[in-house]
């Protein structure tokens, strides 16, 4: 269990930014139907994850700061021996309040909470914040409730995306562990690829492996893309597409991530099955460019560089290889460029895959990227990526991920 300190210090950073006489509401969220009779996996609002460590449905933060005090509840469903026969056991308000950090006499019943909205609904002289980020309606009602009496209400995001944008060390090693567990389990699944698999066994092996090193609730849906597959960048169900099938001379993308203490990892690697019957191999050619791609973006990425400026880097370089293969003008411009570099070079990571952050920002010590250049020429019918995690240092970044990249451990089959 993650040391409990550390949400008791997140909501502490977050309370000392609140102005006085002001309220702030998290929702951890409710379990989503998949039809009439079963939900799909639960995982809390990733605000409220950083606030409290739980992972529950139905749970609410209050945090509340008055004349320069601080009070914190969580409201909670109490137990209930009936549904919990059908659905499980609840926490109680000590392994709540062992989680978050928090003496169990803040955890309240969540019945509490309906009469503690009511107040906060109606009273004028206290400033209400909600996550206007979260992917929930809960804060939304409750906004247009508020302000139908002329208030306004606050964003508490402004507070919790610079937080959660600059990591700790145990987020960074969390992310760390999250990329280690996600490569161990990419080697066995690579002990699979021969021509004649399906992306469909690729994708259970891999899916399998991470779950029994971390949890059910990975990163991102796994993504196992086989030949052409891979120009739909984010080819999915390998069940439902039975043309996954891994070729002699094609590749194998995958694209996936393990979690770990809430926090991803995103890792792409790319596999070249056995030969292409020409002798042709046009894979290399555009794995060379990649790795160069790679190695140009990993020595950029520093404090004070932006996003912008990095895909600038990228299609610079992209742009001066594809113009050389003959695929676009030598007086290139950036849109001939994007013809095949179809997406960004990187993004934030964290308790989000696409963590929160202004991508026109500019980057710091303890921001955590993931980083992708990717090419896809449709001529040749071969496009990939290959993407690593990294922590911007103070002097440049380091790799969380291997950086693995070498011909050696891509061609396989």
């Amino acid at each position: 269990m993650t040391d409990p300190l550390i949400y008791k210090n997140n909501r502490a950073h977050f309370a000392a930014a609140l102005q006085d006489r002001t309220a702030a509401l998290f929702f951890s969220g409710e379990e989503k139907h998949m039809s009439s009779d079963t939900d799909y996996r639960f995982m809390s609002d990733r605000n409220f994850y950083y606030m409290t460590g739980l992972e529950r449905p139905g749970f609410v933060l209050l945090i509340e700061k008055n004349h320069g005090q601080v009070s914190e509840k969580i409201f909670a469903p109490s137990r209930d021996s009936m549904k919990e026969r059908w659905h499980g056991k609840r926490m109680n308000p000590s392994e709540i309040a062992e989680i978050a950090g928090m003496p169990v006499d803040d955890i309240l019943d969540l019945e509490k909470y309906e009469e503690k909205e009511f107040e906060l609904i109606k009273d004028r002289d206290v400033d209400v914040w909600l996550d206007m980020t979260s992917v929930m309606k809960k804060p939304f009602k409750l906004k247009n409730a508020i302000e139908k009496d002329g208030r306004k209400v606050a964003d508490l995001s402004e507070i919790t995306t610079p937080l959660r944008l600059v990591k700790q060390d145990y987020e960074i090693e969390s992310i760390r562990k999250a990329a280690e567990i996600s490569e161990e389990a990419l080697e066995e699944m690579k002990k699979m690829i021969r021509p004649g698999v399906s992306e469909y066994e690729l994708y259970l092996k891999l899916e399998y492996e991470m779950a029994r090193r971390s949890s059910m609730n990975f990163a991102f849906e796994t993504i196992v893309s086989c030949g052409k597959n891979a120009f739909y960048l984010h080819h999915s169900d390998p069940e439902r597409n039975g043309d996954g099938i891994a070729e002699e001379g094609s590749i194998i993308q995958v694209d996936f991530g393990a979690r770990v203490n809430g926090y991803c990892a995103d890792i792409s690697r790319v596999f070249f099955v056995g030969a292409p019957a020409d002798g042709n191999d046009k894979r290399m050619r555009l794995l060379e460019l990649i790795r160069a791609l790679r190695e140009a973006a990993f020595a950029f990425i520093a404090p004070g560089k932006t996003f912008g400026e990095l895909n600038s880097q990228m299609y610079d370089i992209a742009g001066k290889w594809l113009a050389g293969q003959g695929l676009i003008p030598d007086n290139f411009t950036v849109e001939d460029v994007r013809r095949y570099y179809w997406h960004n070079t990187s993004h934030y990571l964290g308790l989000d895959v696409h963590d929160v952050g202004p991508r026109d920002k500019r980057f710091e010590a303890g921001n955590c990227l993931a980083v992708e250049p990717g090419v896809y020429i449709p001529e040749w019918d071969i496009g990939f990526r290959i993407e690593d995690d990294c922590l911007v240092t103070e002097s440049g970044c380091q790799l969380l991920s291997s950086g693995k990249d070498s011909p050696e451990g891509i061609i396989v089959g």
